[in-house]
């Protein structure tokens, strides 16, 4: 694809800036973001709302630090991209603030889809 092999030992942080490709866990982010956003746009009685909506378990937790749920990485993705639970209802402020890992996408108007009609 590159002409690049792991002989070359050349780093992936090298690699992915001359071939203007983000890091992954800045796709996984966008894609968190885009389900919770679609989510948050649907019904209250919509399954994935009331899921959300479920406490958790009763009664004392494990010993340690709580797991670290779903929801806890969907709000830290949140806060770091400026994103509130009420902007979701603004389809073009959750999708511009929330799209970071795809660099061909900055510049094209929201009204295109990804076939460019």
């Amino acid at each position: 694809m590159s002409g690049v092999s792991r002989k070359d030992r050349i780093k992936n942080s090298r690699i992915r800036g001359s071939l203007q490709v983000r890091d992954i866990t800045d796709k996984l982010q966008e894609g968190r973001l885009r389900w919770y956003g679609h989510v948050l746009r649907k019904p209250a009685d919509y399954v994935g709302n009331r899921c959300l909506a479920m406490p958790p378990p009763p009664g004392p937790g494990k010993r340690g630090r709580p797991k670290r749920r779903w929801i806890d990485v969907v709000r830290d993705d949140m806060r770091v991209n400026g994103l509130e639970a009420r902007d979701a209802k603004d389809r073009a402020k959750w999708r511009r603030l929330g799209r970071k890992a795809d660099p061909g996408h900055r510049g094209e108007s929201q009204g295109s889809n990804r076939d460019g009609h």
